[in-house]
């Protein structure tokens, strides 16, 4: 297409308007005098702060805001050698979802746990895998029950992750896996996790959001579970803000799209993210 085709479908897809006169005056000659490349341009509109906040995520989207907002919540992990990741299976990954959402950190070793193939739900079969070279590290597989972690020594990991996968399970199986977690944490190790706010989703709909989930947790309840388990809270955050549907006991799709991000309001928000460490004795 011609440069002036090509700068304003950019404007028209990223933004979703026309540029303006200034925009036009000042940036179209770049293009066409192959100053400023294409994708440049691109790249330089999906990083400008009216992308961020002036074009919303909607209901149809909510799952990829979901997503993004549980990057940035990786990305701000602490770095480690030795991680665990309960339930990182990533039927698009084979190095495992925390290093394709974006952990930035090299890694000694990284364990997987996840169901045999055969044992999971069908919306998460996929391939298994042997040990994965990833960019970052050794990725390993361990394929068996996220309840039975008896194998690991104490002390074996400095950051324990769980994303997504304390809801597959039982409130019993649950404090077994705190428990465990606990266990395996060598000093000043950190266990982070994420899962539905149930406060939210049960404004959303009366059944579990995945029909695989046993238990959506509020925030209180997890604070107690956390707190029986011998943990201190150092963060809890939420993901996707949904403040004024929930404080009018209602759920709103495209406030919850919209507001995708890490929030202080845990409490109002459709995803709870912890990071928590064993409790000084």
């Amino acid at each position: 297409m011609s440069p002036e085709q090509a700068f304003r479908s950019a404007f028209n897809i990223v933004l979703d308007r026309e540029p303006t006169e200034p925009e036009t005056r000042d940036v179209l000659p770049l293009i066409e005098q192959g100053l400023l490349p294409r994708t440049e341009l691109v790249k330089r509109l999906a990083g400008s702060v009216e992308f961020r906040f002036g074009v919303p995520f909607e209901k149809t989207t909510l799952p990829q805001s979901l997503h993004m907002s549980r990057c940035e919540f990786i990305v701000g992990l602490p770095p480690a050698r030795r991680i665990l990741d309960i339930g990182g299976g990533d039927v698009n990954h084979p190095e495992g979802a925390l290093v394709a959402m974006g952990y930035p950190y090299p890694f000694d070793a990284l364990t997987v746990i996840d169901l045999p193939a055969a044992e999971r739900h069908p919306m998460y079969r996929s391939a298994e895998h042997p040990t994965v070279a990833s960019r970052l590290g050794p990725v390993s597989y361990r394929y068996q029950s996220m309840t039975d972690l008896s194998e690991f020594p104490d002390g074996s990991f400095d950051l324990v992750y769980s994303g997504q996968s304390i809801e597959h399970v039982s409130q019993a199986e649950a404090d077994a896996v705190l428990h465990e977690v606990h266990r395996m944490l060598a000093p000043g190790g950190v266990f982070a996790f994420d899962t539905p706010n149930a406060r939210v989703t049960r404004l959303q709909q009366p059944a579990f959001v995945d029909p695989d989930h046993k238990v959506e947790y509020t925030a209180s309840q997890l604070d107690a579970k956390l707190q029986a388990a011998a943990f201190e809270i150092v963060e809890r955050k939420g993901l996707n803000y949904v403040g004024e549907s929930a404080a009018a006991g209602r759920f709103d799709w495209d406030e919850a799209a919209r507001n995708r991000g890490m929030f202080a309001a845990a409490e109002d928000c459709y995803l709870l993210a912890y990071v928590c460490r064993p409790a000084r004795q």
